[in-house]
């Protein structure tokens, strides 16, 4: 039984230094976006502010044409900062919640994944953060379950449980790297099962405890 409790003690140690590694990479990977990506765009901005300032009042067509441009780059600039701050931590999340977030999340990725996730409450923002980033890694190996696969969410027996299931046989997960998303799930004191699933597919499953002694903020 020792060895046994040894055993588990390392697979958690080698867990929790995965999902270090792993959190080190995405800080290097959102400062490569900021500093050669928005960054340069801004300081492209800023030297065309400075050409438009040194443009006669002679040529207005001129002026206008590199205003379009600068507005337009702006814009793409505010996307780019959008886009960093919710790889973060998306704001839909904190003001909306779980259900939402997640949706949004499987719009992003372009994948006909149906998503069921009714009368969720809020939960603390390190719970659902923490499950949030678990369902978009669930999201990553969507396409491997055939056509439309269906991602649950829901409350049950003082836990948070999701599964991402697909039908047809096509629905294979064995080539899958599930390495990112088991940790995630081990490291929130849950487990992550593969099981059959309908009409000999193929279901993702994890349930998450949820305190039952903590507080459900009132967020609007």
């Amino acid at each position: 039984m020792q060895d046994g409790d040894a055993s588990i003690e390392a697979q958690l140690r080698a867990s929790r230094a995965r999902l270090l590694l792993n959190a080190d990479a995405e800080r290097r990977a959102i400062e490569r976006v900021l500093h050669d990506g928005i960054q340069q765009e801004l300081v492209a901005i800023a030297v065309k502010l400075q050409l438009a300032r040194r443009l006669p009042d002679s040529e207005p067509l001129a002026a206008q044409g590199l205003l379009d441009e600068i507005e337009q780059e702006v814009r793409d600039a505010l996307d780019g900062v959008r886009a960093v701050s919710d790889a973060i931590y998306p704001s839909v999340l904190a003001v909306r919640g779980l259900a939402e977030a997640v949706r949004g999340a499987a719009a992003v990725s372009g994948l006909a994944v149906r998503i069921e996730a009714k009368e969720l409450a809020r939960y603390p923002p390190e719970l659902e953060g923490a499950v949030y980033f678990c369902c978009r890694e669930a999201l990553k190996v969507a396409a491997t379950l055939g056509a439309r696969p269906i991602l649950r969410l829901w409350e049950a027996d003082h836990a948070l449980h999701f599964e991402l299931a697909g039908s047809g046989e096509s629905s294979d997960l064995a080539g899958s790297d599930l390495t990112e998303l088991r940790d995630r799930v081990e490291a929130l004191g849950g487990r992550l099962t593969i099981a059959p699933g309908p009409e000999a597919g193929t279901r993702l499953y994890a349930a998450i405890p949820v305190s039952t002694s903590r507080s459900r903020p009132d967020r609007g």
